[in-house]
């Protein structure tokens, strides 16, 4: 396992993740809700700036690893799994759709990871749905923590609702995607 920069910044974003969930259930009174609020979507938001600067930074230098290209995505998706149970928990966000973003990125990790098995990995890459549903995924998530109202904006929740509704039908299309991609290739 080479530690880089990018590698540890994947194991920083593992770190954060019991850090961003205590933050939410500190003893009554040790801070007020909007700081809660504030301090959970810094940290999320944190997570979500090393996710793309782990990847941009091993290219960059030459420092990609397939312990990090394991890594990194198991990170992201602890991290958006961890949140979307966070603000289910809350009740800011459905149940349904955390079951479908949550159980779709399992199942899509299963079929690279088979895919990987028996040589097609390339089959199953990132398209251009997945990184829409991602950033439809992180700014939704992003507006739901912080949760309260911004001045000359939409309310958070109802902006962070409507786009995690978006984000969990980008999420079905992109699994549609990945699957017709997979067939193709074992056809």
């Amino acid at each position: 396992m080479p530690m880089n920069l990018p590698n540890t910044l994947t194991w920083l974003r593992i770190a954060l993740i019991p850090i961003f969930v205590g933050v939410f259930y500190l003893p009554d009174g040790m801070l007020a809700q909007g700081q809660i609020n504030l301090i959970a979507t810094a940290i999320f938001a944190l997570a979500a700036v090393t996710d793309g600067l782990d990847g941009y930074l091993a290219r960059r230098f030459n420092q990609t690893s397939a312990f990090g290209a394991f890594l990194d995505p198991i990170a992201d998706k602890l991290m958006v799994a961890a949140a979307l149970i966070v603000l289910v928990d809350l009740e800011r966000a459905n149940v349904y759709v955390a079951i479908i973003i949550i159980g779709r990125e399992i199942a899509i990790s299963a079929l690279r990871e088979w895919m990987a098995r028996i040589g097609k990995d390339h089959s199953v890459a990132v398209s251009f749905v997945g990184k829409l549903k991602t950033a439809a995924q992180m700014a939704a998530i992003t507006l739901l923590l912080f949760h309260d109202p911004l001045p000359g904006f939409v309310h958070t929740q109802m902006a962070g609702r409507w786009l995690l509704d978006i984000a969990a039908l980008l999420t079905l299309w992109s699994m549609l995607h990945y699957l017709r991609m997979a067939w193709r290739a074992l056809r």
